[in-house]
């Protein structure tokens, strides 16, 4: 909550109901700012009206976004020159992000814009880097649409939980060999909606980073389905979490690839490396003759890719047994591994692990 709001907020709170000229403001001896937890001293000579301009106080904050409002009165009285409280100097807020525990490198996957197959590539990367004999988790960061657990075959999963030397922490159940964890795993049905506002989401998705249990060996890849766009949720696993780079899911169409450009720049402002693009969706191959189509026009991806100075990780086809086997719980990679898609998601692993490699030498 931003200081000077609160103070703007508080000028316009007048105490005409019980016949004083004045306004929250005016009384104001102390504020205290963490977060949504709020915490005033008001002057109050008489606990005649402390009742009120509690009951006042806390009404004004929590209309701002206050989760948390403690009120303390003081019958010391605001001299005229005293003025409100500066806010601390700001700080860079990258400078306090975490390493996730217990993982060595964390991949966040998203795209600018949903409908573009962004968790079909999210499950088929961790699934393709399984595959290569690496330990892989995925984190499904869709708090209101959750889909990984469909896709990995999990919706049946338990999580369980236990206490550890920091606290309760979720242990993360495993499919296909991957350990994973999404609010989709803790709702009573999966026709269950997550209705939350901001405070009860950031809450969510910080015990998802830094409160689950991988498992005694370190994991190897951390993948994180992201929701479409470029909202909170991104701004906030930017500023909490140490992201060792991004892939942007993509299709060929020109409005899918101007969401391509806002989410290169998201992670740009929020510091986390783009790895490259993925082009799902990319094209279709006829069973009968072997040619492909390019269903959605020609691609501009390559292009887009060295405009940004990113690279284009791989394209992905379009192929109906990809959607059957996500629904039915198993990803193409392992389903069908002779696939053209599951030969794409290869690649694309083992050019993520190579823009990795670049990324840590520096180059």
């Amino acid at each position: 909550m931003a200081l000077q709001g609160v103070m703007d907020a508080l000028k316009k709170a007048t105490l005409e109901e019980i016949g004083i000229s004045l306004s929250l403001a005016d009384i104001l001896r102390d504020i205290q700012i963490n977060g949504t937890d709020v915490k005033v001293v008001l002057f109050s000579p008489s606990d005649k009206y402390h009742e009120f301009l509690a009951n006042k106080a806390k009404e004004v904050l929590t209309g701002l976004g206050a989760t948390s409002v403690e009120v303390e009165f003081t019958d010391q009285p605001p001299t005229q020159q005293q003025q409100p409280p500066q806010p601390p100097p700001q700080a860079n807020p990258f400078e306090t992000r975490r390493r996730i525990p217990g993982v060595k490198k964390v991949i966040a996957v998203a795209s600018g814009k949903g409908g573009v197959g962004k968790s079909t590539v999210a499950v088929n990367l961790a699934a393709a880097l399984k595959q290569k004999g690496y330990n892989v988790g995925y984190l499904d960061a869709d708090m209101y649409g959750p889909s990984g657990p469909t896709m990995l075959g999990a919706k049946d999963k338990t999580v369980r939980a236990k206490q550890t030397e920091r606290g309760e922490v979720l242990i993360a159940p495993e499919s296909h060999g991957i350990k994973l964890m999404s609010i989709g795993l803790l709702l009573p049905s999966e026709d269950t909606p997550v209705i939350w506002r901001g405070p009860v989401l950031f809450k969510a998705l910080t015990q998802f980073l830094f409160d689950i249990d991988w498992g005694d060996e370190e994991l190897d890849y951390l993948i994180i389905d992201l929701p479409p766009g470029t909202g909170d949720v991104q701004i906030t696993l930017g500023q909490t979490a140490e992201i060792d780079g991004a892939v942007i899911v993509t299709t060929p169409q020109d409005v899918a690839l101007i969401d391509v450009k806002k989410g290169i720049q998201m992670f740009n402002e929020v510091q986390i490396p783009v790895l490259g693009i993925v082009e799902n969706m990319s094209y279709f191959v006829c069973p009968e003759t072997g040619k492909a189509y390019e269903i959605f026009g020609k691609s501009k991806t390559e292009e887009i890719a060295k405009q940004y100075g990113t690279k284009l990780l791989g394209k992905v086809p379009i192929e109906p047994k990809v959607a059957e086997f996500a629904d039915l719980g198993i990803p193409i990679t392992i389903a069908k591994p002779d696939s053209d898609s599951a030969k794409a998601f290869m690649e694309i692993a083992d050019n993520v692990i190579r823009e990795l490699s670049k990324q840590q030498g520096g180059n």
